[in-house]
């Protein structure tokens, strides 16, 4: 997974179009990830290029789990309340010094409405992995308050899936089964789910 992420990231930030935030002059390229929305402590993103349906052994796509790469940059005070925190759990700080945000990969189950947050890295400003951690647990989407960061994030993400589906499909590694190339769009877990907050508008 870290090579992926340095490899991915790190020749999309020299060869591509970017978005640069002044407050921690990170950039990210746009033509791979997507802004959602920035608050006052983070910019957040999700990576429209490699999210998409889970691969099976067999080679053919998973339509109940949805794999989506995130990233987060941070402005110097979230920074370091990272780096205070790993101090007070009494983690190294080596290199967090250069902390700028984290990359969440995320796994959303379409049948059940839950994402989990199956892998959390903590990125340096070249984007080199400086620590993770893999112990998040799935979250209930239907659970989450409407005026949540995550619950905008989530939808906004599930929203472009919805949306761009038959995109997802055309470039992934896998393939339809037999019997999920016959179903119509309508009858597949990712139309059926509700986006966060949906309920609460």
């Amino acid at each position: 997974m870290k090579k992926f992420l340095v490899g991915m990231v790190t020749a999309a930030i020299f060869f591509a179009p970017s978005v640069t935030f002044a407050e921690d002059e990170i950039e990210v390229p746009e033509d791979i990830y997507k802004w959602v929305h920035s608050t006052s402590r983070g910019n957040y993103y999700f990576n429209y290029q490699q999210m998409g349906y889970r691969v099976k052994y067999d080679g053919t796509l998973d339509l109940n789990t949805l794999m989506v790469p995130t990233i987060c940059t941070y402005d110097d005070i979230q920074i370091q309340d990272v780096i205070q925190k790993r101090r007070w759990r009494k983690l190294s700080t080596k290199g967090y010094e250069i902390l700028a945000g984290r990359a969440d990969y995320l796994r959303f189950d379409l049948t059940r409405g839950t994402v989990q947050v199956v892998r959390r890295v903590d990125l340096d400003n070249t984007f080199t992995e400086l620590d993770s951690d893999n112990s998040g647990q799935p979250v209930s989407l239907s659970e989450l308050s409407n005026q949540d960061i995550a619950c905008k994030f989530y939808r906004a993400i599930l929203k472009w899936a919805k949306e761009n589906h038959d995109v997802m499909v055309k470039r992934s590694r896998g393939k339809l089964s037999i019997r999920d190339s016959k179903r119509k769009f309508e009858d597949m877990p990712l139309y059926k789910i509700k986006l966060p907050g949906e309920e609460q508008d």
